[in-house]
């Protein structure tokens, strides 16, 4: 298993990390502790998780992902094994059953989340603790192909606040580095320009959808993740599936994620269909696994970091694994740009 170092820290972790969010809701305990066996069996040393999963998030799920790591870590002894990374929620979530509906990205509320976080993954510390998406008004989860829209009246947490409250819980040694996700540029930037004026530790990732799909990290974050070090931690790189083929011609399979969560329509856009048509025809052409061609893409890409895969079976996990010997050559790449220029931004 390749790695990646994290930013500009001294953490190593695997070109691969082992996504979670399906425990507790799409996999048992018992499945779920099979999954972390068989990730660091492969070499994979980066799990990612959040206070809110299992996702979609539910009263009833909640925080389940992170007992289910906690009772592995306690029963394998593996911890000191894994680099752990969770999550805090903002403001965006609109999540009611957690912190009364009322989190935001401030010091009490962090403070909150990250003792949840500990208490339930049964470790007295966290390798990457990230901000899950900005406190300020942003366009998230298939919006941002509508643009930024300004809102003067916002009341966003200041980011100085937030860094400040992250800076603490390293100094007191519960977390160890701070990332992003669903950021845009100019907050990325942000964050990075005030720990260069040493207000706060300096972020060391960001996590972000990217896939054939949705190659819009491309366009502003790219550059920042390669020049400041502050790498992609690509999460959704097969689409929630869709790149597989699986939903082609209108397919529902048993148990898969679109078929059991009918309000998972960010990769049901106008064009997905027809843009995955052409990637599983490609595939097929090169004699390749469509599902290891989309996440080899992802993998090789110069400012991703290490590539987010999940799965609800053995089968699907054992494919992604597998996906790290893959390399693609010129004329693929090639290709599958083509097929980019036709189908630029189907997904965003």
């Amino acid at each position: 298993m390749q790695q990646s170092k994290l930013g500009r820290t001294d953490i190593d972790v695997s070109k691969i990390c082992l996504g979670t969010m399906t425990y507790g809701r799409q996999n048992t305990e018992k499945e779920a502790h099979l999954q972390m066996d068989t990730a660091l069996d492969y070499g994979v040393n980066f799990f990612d998780t959040a206070e809110m999963y299992s996702a979609p998030p539910s009263a009833e799920s909640c925080g389940k992902t992170e007992e289910y790591i906690g009772n592995w870590f306690k029963n394998s002894g593996n911890r000191d094994k894994v680099v752990l990374a969770s999550k805090v929620i903002g403001r965006g979530s609109r999540i009611s059953w957690i912190r009364e509906g009322q989190s935001r990205l401030n010091r009490a509320n962090i403070r909150a989340a990250i003792d949840g976080s500990l208490k339930r993954l049964q470790t007295d510390y966290i390798d990457l603790y990230q901000l899950h998406w900005p406190d300020r008004e942003v366009g998230l989860f298939g919006k941002s192909g509508v643009g930024y829209v300004h809102n003067e009246n916002d009341d966003a947490i200041p980011l100085e606040e937030t860094l400040s409250a992250l800076g603490e819980l390293v100094k007191e040694g519960k977390i160890r580095a701070v990332g992003l996700s669903n950021e845009t540029p100019w907050g990325t930037q942000k964050f990075l320009t005030l720990a260069d004026q040493g207000k706060g530790p300096r972020m060391a990732s960001i996590q972000n959808a990217y896939s054939l799909l949705n190659r819009s990290f491309e366009v502003g974050l790219a550059e920042i993740a390669i020049r400041e070090d502050c790498g992609l931690l690509a999460y959704a790189p097969l689409a929630a599936g869709t790149l597989s083929g699986k939903y082609l011609n209108g397919a529902k399979p048993a148990g898969a994620r679109r078929t059991e969560f009918t309000g998972q329509t960010r990769y049901m856009t106008a064009n997905s269909d027809a843009a995955v048509q052409s990637y599983v025809d490609l595939a097929k052409k090169h004699n390749l696994d469509p599902s290891q061609m989309a996440l080899a893409f992802v993998n090789q890409q110069p400012f991703v970091t290490s590539t987010i895969i999940g799965a609800t079976t053995q089968s699907q996990l054992l494919n992604a694994l597998e996906s790290i010997t893959l390399s693609l050559d010129g004329e693929i790449l090639e290709d599958l740009q083509n097929i980019h220029q036709i189908y630029t931004y189907p997904c965003p």
